[in-house]
């Protein structure tokens, strides 16, 4: 049994979805592992991580446009420390999540025909996220 860890560092231009397959599917290739599992973390609470559709950019529109409406902006938050976007995008991140497991077999992620790997940046100005990679296997 093998295991490798590593990071990426995703520049955002604010709200809305990043699509980081190509970047995890680079990182795993160089790691050599046949079959196993990997794990990809997000290291913030206001950024998340998801496995959706990366066919049609209709589905990610759809996506923010939903999360806009369950967690405003303009909901009256205690907490703005950061601005108006700071609770909205700590919401939007507890309802997704950090932390996704993909199985890896043939030394590729185990993903669906139209599956991607999406950093969902929460807030409104650019950022430099985070996102550690840990694989285990042979």
């Amino acid at each position: 049994m093998r295991q490798a860890h590593g990071q990426l560092s995703i520049a955002t231009r604010g709200a809305g979805l990043v699509e980081i397959t190509p970047q995890v599917a680079d990182w795993l290739a160089a790691q050599a592992i046949d079959a196993g599992l990997l794990t990809v973390f997000c290291r913030h609470t206001s950024a998340s991580l998801l496995i959706n559709e990366n066919a049609a950019p209709a589905v990610q529109r759809d996506i923010q446009r939903y999360f806009a409406r369950i967690a405003p902006e303009s909901g009256g938050y205690e907490h703005d420390d950061e601005g108006p976007d700071d609770m909205p995008a700590h919401l939007r991140t507890a309802l997704t999540q950090v932390s996704l497991s993909v199985p890896v077999a043939d030394g590729a992620m185990v993903l669906g025909t139209w599956q991607g790997i999406y950093l969902f940046e929460h807030r409104a100005r650019p950022q430099t996220r985070h996102i550690a990679l840990h694989v285990i296997g042979e």
